[in-house]
């Protein structure tokens, strides 16, 4: 026998083993009813043994969730086929699928992750999980944002309804509250910090076909997909598909790190990315939904943008971080407060900044009323403003404003044609030269040019004065594009 058949016979030995010793060590155990459930592995290794320990130990707390709608508008593509407009889209026309959903309508009118369609009327599927013994349950917004009635489903096929306590759009999270009189099976939220490859099992009810488990680890973490103002998610590659939307990310400990909320995908299907909202976000919105049946959140007041090293460098700002305020909005906080616009906020409280979502999401976190400490950096010099927190209210209504014949003047150096605002506050952009030092910062004809250099301007001559008095350096200009405000960076040379 050669050298390498010997090496060739050893792998495949040991590769038996390796298949033998998992199907010897898997066993399952049974769950003691209205104790939270959990593994007791610590080490986030892969168990030898799989994860049917794990399975077994949390599948108890784990629901199906159907939802019933009355007739709601579609919102579905008028081009899509009426068998196919929700559920499985973008089917080939001689797809053998499409015989089978069209046999088994029950898989395919499920909510699609992500952006979800309202079904026209019946029934629609999601997952969820149990957290408390007397049957309070976390599942998404979407799944029961609208719902006419709600009932769930367990893994050992008892039933009962449920009803809707509170949801919170922003987080596409919701509680519910199962009606079945007696103590369930729940389990907890994880206070541990997930990892980078940390392996998960996910648990959940895809295309209403009952408790399934799947594995992977995280992918990443921090996910903006822009789904909301306070997107964070987990990217996970366990297997989600349709019909796992509100269904739990576990972690070895048996523990929720995530509910698992949207994919991305082609197809429709599983392509091993999907996306969970960490546990430290659920906890805050869930106690908040069951305290007050809705969620509120601090509100500064501020329009922000992030702050780039051509803008750091032309506010003299030593590190490229923090949040830009590029307006300050009407009777806020942050106005009473005295934060002004070209205010770069580095911290809140004692927690740094590092962009404006992290902003948003710090500051969102605090009660409304609270006092809190907002660090700023303002010509330079690093200030802290004490800041009364309001409540978030709704969008505002844009102000009119009075439309005037300009005296429009050229302005050749910055590629601009200029003219005094109609409301006499800022330079109106009137027309814009292609391949500018203007057009390639996003400046378009119809924006308004309200600082420049940190001096206001009101005349076109204003612009030119200003962009003389820094040559050499770095401009910031504070540009409005209809309600949005923003600093655009320009080089000096340019200028």
């Amino acid at each position: 026998m050669t050298t390498s058949t010997k090496v060739r016979n050893r792998v495949l030995g040991l590769m038996a083993f390796g298949l033998l010793a998992t199907t010897a060590l898997t066993a399952n155990f049974m769950v003691t009813p209205s104790l939270p459930v959990h593994a007791e592995t610590n080490q986030q290794v892969a168990p030898q043994a799989g994860f049917a320990d794990l399975a077994a130990k949390v599948m108890p707390a784990v629901i199906s969730v159907e939802v019933n709608f009355a007739n709601v508008a579609d919102n579905s593509d008028d081009n899509d086929d009426e068998d196919m407009g929700r559920g499985m889209p973008n089917l080939p026309q001689d797809s053998p699928f499409r015989d089978f959903f069209n046999q088994f309508p029950q898989f395919r009118d499920q909510f699609p992750q992500g952006a979800p369609r309202q079904p026209r009327g019946g029934v629609a599927q999601g997952s969820g999980f149990v957290i408390t013994a007397d049957g309070y349950a976390v599942t998404n917004n979407h799944v029961v944002g609208k719902a006419d009635k709600v009932s769930v489903t367990f893994s050992d096929g008892q039933k009962y309804d449920a009803k809707v306590i509170g949801t919170d759009p922003k987080t596409d999270l919701a509680l519910i509250k199962i009606e079945g009189g007696k103590s369930f099976n729940y389990v907890k939220f994880s206070d541990k910090e997930p990892r980078v490859g940390d392996w998960v099992m996910a648990v959940g009810n895809p295309f209403g076909l009952g408790g399934t488990v799947t594995s992977g680890i995280i992918s990443a973490r921090g996910r903006d997909i822009g789904s909301g103002p306070y997107d964070d998610f987990l990217q996970i590659d366990a297997s989600i598909n349709k019909g796992n939307s509100g269904g739990p990310a576990f972690n070895l400990d048996g523990e929720v790190i995530g509910i698992n909320t949207a994919i991305y995908s082609p197809s429709g299907g599983s392509v091993g990315i999907g996306f969970a909202i960490p546990a430290a976000t659920a906890k805050e919105v869930v106690e908040s939904l069951r305290t007050n049946g809705a969620v509120t959140r601090g509100w500064l007041g501020v329009q922000i943008q992030p702050v780039t090293d051509d803008i750091a460098e032309g506010l003299g700002l030593t590190e490229k971080k923090g949040a830009l305020v590029a307006d300050v909005t009407e009777k806020s906080p942050a106005l009473a407060a005295g934060i002004k616009t070209g205010d770069t906020i580095v911290k809140v409280g004692s927690d740094e900044v590092s962009d404006p979502r992290d902003l948003a999401k710090k500051v969102a976190r605090y009660t409304p009323g609270k006092s809190v400490e907002v660090t700023i950096v303002r010509d330079g010099k690093t200030m802290q403003i004490p800041v009364e927190l309001g409540k978030m209210p709704g969008d505002d209504q844009a102000a009119n404003t009075k439309p005037s014949e300009p005296e429009r003047t050229g302005l050749a150096e910055l590629g601009v044609r200029l003219a005094p605002a109609e409301d006499g506050a800022g330079v109106k952009v009137i027309d814009v030269k292609p391949g500018s030092s203007a057009d390639q910062r996003g400046i378009r004809p119809g924006d308004v040019i309200l600082e420049v250099a940190g001096r206001e301007v009101h005349e076109p001559a204003d612009v030119k004065s200003a962009l003389a008095s820094v040559k050499g350096k770095r401009i910031v200009m504070l540009v409005r594009s209809g309600d949005n405000q923003r600093f655009v960076a320009l080089p000096g040379n340019e200028g």
